[in-house]
């Protein structure tokens, strides 16, 4: 079977949602939860236009809130595909919160999701290539193998430590 390749440009993905009421606490801050399942949906459909199957969260890399996001706030996840590996890919998310009546933008969180491709029968299955186009995406694919080297390496030495059963 032939390999298939998709550019990273075929992946990328905005999705932009009002904060309500309901998503914020008393004081009117969204709830991280909130933002964070915002982000996996965002990272999900990008990852979903990658593979063009099903495919199920299978990590998070941390999500850093460097700023608060109010009710009223137009909240922005842009989501690309950094790294297509055999059978899994490592999505980014940026999410930007904007206050639109002062037509202020601002980085409010980024974080990395890993997700693993599955057929139609929910069996684990292979994902195309990733083809980079920009020199941003170059760069994007290079400190994706990095993260994806820590991972594979904090993955051997927990199981180096597991007794065996």
């Amino acid at each position: 079977m032939e390999k298939i390749e998709r550019p990273v440009s075929a992946s990328r993905t905005t999705m932009s949602q009002v904060m309500l009421p309901e998503d914020a606490n008393a004081d009117a801050n969204v709830h991280g939860g909130t933002i964070m399942k915002f982000a996996d949906t965002a990272a999900a459909v990008a990852a979903i236009r990658h593979c063009r199957s099903r495919v199920v969260t299978a990590r998070l890399d941390g999500m850093d809130f460097v700023a608060p996001v109010f009710v009223g706030n137009l909240v922005h996840v842009m989501a690309s595909v950094n790294l297509a590996g055999a059978t899994s890919l490592e999505v980014g998310v940026r999410i930007e919160a904007e206050n639109v009546r002062l037509g202020e933008t601002r980085h409010v969180a980024s974080a990395y999701f890993v997700f693993v491709a599955l057929d139609d029968a929910g069996k684990i299955t292979t994902v195309p290539t990733l083809t980079p186009e920009t020199d941003e995406d170059r760069r994007r694919l290079a400190d994706a193998t990095h993260r994806q080297k820590a991972r594979q390496e904090a993955r051997r030495r927990a199981r180096a430590r597991t007794p065996q059963s």
